[in-house]
């Protein structure tokens, strides 16, 4: 098929047409969530972009097959294989089975990007339904030389390989930074990169998850998994591997060590990554202690869609800032175009000409390494065109396979919608309220208060000023 798509590859850390194995078909896997929390939205950028790759593939013309894991066991509370099992952590606290965390983050995750219209992979698979691949693949693994047994753990041996660092040209020493967690040495290693393959009961006695294998009882390392799990499912021969850029080093890094070493041959051509979402004091993680969700933003008021919204409008390879001042100025924005939209009228001329001719700016957008910005412009600026309404209506409904952001649904009624004679006089309130307290007439400041409350309006003193909404 014609290909026009370019995806920029950090393998090769430039902008690439993308060509599949197989023309015409798309082997596509994504790094599932570590089911052992809710999901916060810095998580969730990197499955909203990672939707927009598949559907965009699908909607220049691909066949995509996508897979994504479930981590249920294996991922230490340190990427660099120390501390204890995150899912382990989970259920410590909150008191309940590691398998009973399992299924409630799963259910939970996947609610959140329904929520956020995420379509859900073709694949799906918990790491606990794959042990026995595990084992197969240490097992060649140490056959053909790439791992060794120490303290009754099995490591994949970094110095076998050219190239291990095959994402940058940084030294070992600038790439283990890179590791986020505090390193305690683990004096069974040969090498400070060698990685754990399995783990065995000696070292955490606590884990429950635990499975007979020739080394002893115990559990897989992280990075085991997506390997094993994606090749069970699409082969030896992947076409685009996703995750965000704190998968790079070390976790994907060592899945292709253990990939390549076990099939003698290159395993991934594309390497697709999405960059952190920040907050003012820097990436949002669980690990701050409170962290932003789907279920808290729409605690505060926001369609989750606006966050979707919000994260098309910045590139993914860039960066990007949360604020609840861009949320609001975002949440203006999507109200006012599911408004535009619902008013359009059908029952006009259809332009076949006009249609193709915008559809085609859209792909363009799209297949230039996913320029979402681009693509969500092409939106309003079909809006403001002078064609037909019904082709109007078309362009956006088509444009919206992709961006998701229920666009012809309908309008959304706003939580704070009044007329504009009760806006401006709201407003003139707020202004004669500000100026009485300045007075220090509180009296009169608490009784303009009450007056608004009667009318069905509650004023809230913020940092930001003073904000209202309907009782």
């Amino acid at each position: 098929m014609e290909n026009n798509m370019q995806i920029f590859n950090t393998l090769t850390r430039k902008v690439e047409s993308f060509v599949p194995n197989v023309d015409g078909k798309v082997n596509m896997y994504t790094c599932g969530p570590t089911v052992y929390h809710f999901a916060h939205i810095g998580n969730l950028r990197s499955y909203i972009m990672e939707d927009v790759l598949e559907k965009t593939l699908r909607y220049v013309g691909y066949d995509v097959k996508r897979v994504m894991n479930i981590t249920d066991v294996g991922h230490l509370s340190s990427d660099a294989d120390t501390g204890e099992d995150k899912m382990l952590k989970g259920a410590k606290r909150e008191h309940k089975t590691v398998m009973e965390i399992a299924k409630f983050y799963t259910d939970a995750f996947f609610s959140d990007c329904q929520k956020l219209n995420i379509k859900r992979p073709d694949v799906v698979e918990p790491a606990t339904n794959c042990i026995s691949e595990f084992i197969h693949m240490i097992e060649v693994l140490l056959e053909k030389g790439f791992a060794y047994v120490a303290g009754d753990n099995v490591y994949f041996d970094t110095s076998k390989l050219k190239d291990y660092y095959v994402f940058s040209s940084q030294s070992e020493k600038e790439l283990m930074v890179g590791v986020r967690d505090d390193v305690t040495e683990d004096t069974n290693k040969k090498n400070k990169s060698d990685f754990v393959l399995w783990f065995t009961k000696s070292k955490f006695d606590n884990q429950e998850l635990k499975w007979d294998s020739p080394w002893g009882v115990g559990y897989p390392g992280w990075h085991i998994e997506c390997s094993c799990i994606s090749m069970k499912h699409l082969g030896e021969y992947m076409d685009i591997h996703c995750g965000g850029v704190d998968n790079i080093f070390p976790h994907h890094t060592n899945e292709i060590a253990q990939s390549e070493s076990y099939l003698g041959h290159k395993w991934c051509n594309y390497w697709f990554h999405v960059h952190h979402l920040n907050d003012k004091s820097g990436k949002m993680s669980k690990s701050k202690g409170d962290f932003l969700t789907v279920s808290l933003l729409e605690e505060k008021g926001y369609h989750p869609l606006v966050y979707r919204m919000f994260c098309l409008q910045s590139h993914y390879r860039k960066p990007l800032e949360f604020s609840y001042e861009v949320m609001d100025n975002m949440e203006n924005a999507y109200l006012k175009l599911r408004k535009t939209v619902a008013k359009l009228d059908e029952n006009t001329d259809f332009d076949q000409q006009a249609f193709d001719t915008y559809k085609e700016k859209f792909t363009q957008a799209l297949e230039d390494d996913l320029n979402t910005a681009m693509a969500l412009t092409m939106v309003y600026e079909v809006l403001k065109a002078d064609i037909s309404d019904h082709t109007k209506l078309a362009l956006i409904r088509d444009f919206d396979y992709v961006l998701s952001l229920d666009l012809a649904a309908g309008e959304i009624a706003e939580e704070n919608s009044v007329d504009e004679e009760l806006e401006s006089y709201i407003l003139a309130k707020i202004e004669e309220r500000k100026a009485a307290k300045k007075e220090k007439d509180f009296a009169k400041a608490d009784a303009i208060r009450a007056e608004l409350l009667e009318k069905g309006i509650i004023l809230e003193d913020t940092r930001e000023g003073v904000k209202w909404k309907k009782a």
